[in-house]
């Protein structure tokens, strides 16, 4: 694990930098290096940490803001992946990051479900007002 230092770096870099994500960055570029921009300003810490490192459930559970057991219940449903070290269970970074990737994706295409659900239903409430 590294903590990356960033109260140096200028505004002007940053501008820069959101500008080129931007115009040039493939969509998944763009989405990171945006991220990191705002999270520079913002002043948050960043932490860069190994794929390959593992947490506790405890550790994931503090993360995912959630509790062991509803963790242990994902566990047990294949929902995060993880590994056991004697009889305890260790989550690798890059499994849980999968994970939340998956939670975010999950919860975005449910929103636009529910948006396009909504649109559907002004439209056909305004196509019945019509015909009466």
């Amino acid at each position: 694990m590294q903590t990356l230092e960033t109260a140096t770096i200028p505004t002007e870099q940053l501008d820069a930098l959101e500008e080129f994500a931007r115009s040039s960055a493939a969509p998944e570029l763009r989405d990171l290096l945006l991220s990191l921009s705002r999270c520079v300003r913002d002043g948050d810490e960043l932490i860069a940490i190994d794929g390959d490192a593992t947490l506790t459930p405890n550790q994931v559970a503090e993360r995912l803001g959630m509790s062991r057991t509803h963790l242990y219940k994902l566990l047990d449903r294949g929902e995060i992946l993880f590994h056991r070290v004697g009889r305890d269970r260790r989550i690798r970074v890059r499994d849980l990051a999968d994970f939340e990737l998956r939670h975010q994706r999950d919860r975005r295409e449910l929103a636009e479900r529910f948006a396009h659900q909504r649109t559907t239903t002004t439209a056909a409430d305004a196509e019945i007002a019509d015909i009466l």
